[in-house]
Order: structure tokens, then C-alpha cells, then sequence
């Protein structure tokens, strides 16, 4: 059963941005965009916060804040390693069996959206559940940049089984198309396992570390949500972002 006090989630954060180096550190409005991240985490209410971070600096600033952080090492390959880590640290014991992994350049996330993500692993035949919003455009939907989640979603089913991650569809697929959102819940001992994996060959081409998962063959449930946050990944992600927190505490 999900329950709050064997759930984490964890913000794994980085100085090391090639499109924008020391974004965790990046300001809106006089408070790091790490701190914003955390917060939205914490507006979740649906267990401990953790921020994973790759500098001092990074779990310096949350720890003034009023949260928790420790220092993992840098160099990790990826997100779900360095949650992995973490964990490794703070909770040799297993005792949190529900992780989230939130990523640190969402500053916009709706909390409602990290709560539906959690909720994906109600079914206990899911090992990772993820989120995914309608996309609306021909342009979005022709987006490189732009993740499609190859899922049965529809207006009357909200949760189903991912098929596949890609970034152009061709004509084998059919619309609606979904954006994936970055967002994943984790079984304890699917984190575990996903993060001893090996790079997976369509992972590497496609640059979607999620292929490792289906590879694999762990389930991914994935949830229809409303709305996409920002990611910030550039200093014009970071304007925008900083339009839309003007008047978030």
C-alpha cells in the first residue's frame, strides 16, 4: 500500500548544464531555481523531500532553506543513478518503498501532476510510473526535441501501459500523441535494478535513458495529466520561467 511515510521523492541537481551551466543555482526572483523545485516537491505533501545534489553548493542552499540535501558524486551518468546513490546514503535499509524521481529544472510543475505520477504504481504489476499530457499542435507533435510516450491514453482512460518513447512518429502510429514529462515514480527494487543496468542499444540511439526500462521489460504505466511544466534548459527557458513564478511564493 502507498503511503506517505514509505515515499520520497528525490530532485537529483547538477552544476554541470551544457545549455545552462549552474542552472540549479539559476535566480527567479531572488531564490535559486533548486529551492523552487523543492518547494513544489514539498507542495506535494506525499512524503519526505530529498535533494540529491552534485556540489556543496547545491545542498548548501536547500539546507538554508529549511530542507534536506546531501552531496553525491558528480560524475554519476544519470538521474536515476544519483537518486540511487542517494538513497545508498540516506536509506541503506530500504525503508522508503515509493521513490520519485522530480527533476531539478522543473520549476513550474504543477504538485497535482507529481501526485498522479505516484499514484501510476497503485497497480502492482507497474515498476515505473510516469506522466504524459495530450499534445495539441502539428508542430509540437513534428518537435524532435519533444518526447512522445506511445501509450492507449484517451479522454476516458487515464492510465496505460507505455509501448515505446520516441521522438518522431511515423506513419505506424496513431493520434492522439502524448509528451512524455520527465517525471518517473519508482518500486524501491525497480530503482535498484534499473540503475545497475547496463545502457541499453536503443537507449544510446535515442538518447532516452527510459528504453533501458522497456528493454528490459519493466513496466511503465504512464498517466494522463492536464498540464506540461516549463523545463528550463536555456536562458530563454529561464526568462520564461521567471514570467510565469512572478507571483508563486
Amino acid at each position: 500500500m502507498i503511503e506517505f511515510n514509505n515515499t520520497i521523492i528525490v530532485i537529483p541537481a547538477r552544476m554541470a548544464s551544457v545549455r545552462l551551466p549552474g542552472k540549479p543555482m539559476a535566480d527567479i526572483h531572488g531564490i535559486p531555481m533548486i529551492v523552487h523545485v523543492w518547494k513544489r516537491a514539498v507542495e506535494a505533501n506525499i512524503g519526505k523531500v530529498l535533494v540529491a545534489a552534485g556540489e556543496n553548493e547545491i545542498a548548501d542552499v536547500i539546507r538554508t532553506h529549511g530542507g534536506d540535501a546531501l552531496v553525491t558524486d558528480p560524475f554519476l551518468p544519470s538521474s536515476s543513478n544519483r537518486i540511487a546513490a542517494a538513497l545508498k546514503l540516506r536509506d541503506p535499509q530500504a525503508n522508503f518503498t515509493y521513490v520519485i524521481n522530480l527533476q531539478g529544472g522543473l520549476p513550474t510543475i504543477d504538485p497535482l501532476s507529481i501526485q498522479r505520477c505516484l499514484a501510476g504504481l497503485t497497480n502492482e504489476s507497474v515498476d515505473i510510473a510516469t506522466i504524459a499530457a495530450r499534445i495539441e499542435t502539428v508542430e509540437d507533435v513534428e518537435n524532435p526535441n519533444i518526447v512522445k510516450v506511445i501509450a492507449p491514453l484517451g479522454e476516458n482512460r487515464e492510465v496505460a501501459y507505455a509501448r515505446d518513447f520516441v521522438r518522431q512518429v511515423g506513419p505506424e502510429y496513431d493520434a492522439p500523441f502524448w509528451r512524455h514529462i520527465g517525471v518517473y515514480a519508482y518500486r524501491r527494487e525497480a530503482l535498484d535494478r534499473f540503475a545497475t543496468l547496463p545502457a541499453s542499444t536503443r537507449e544510446i540511439r535515442r538518447k532516452l535513458e527510459q528504453m533501458r526500462a522497456l528493454d528490459n521489460d519493466m513496466r511503465i504505466a504512464v498517466v494522463r495529466v492536464d498540464s506540461v511544466p516549463l523545463g528550463v534548459n536555456s536562458p530563454a527557458d529561464l526568462e520564461a520561467a521567471r514570467a510565469i513564478l512572478r507571483k508563486k511564493p
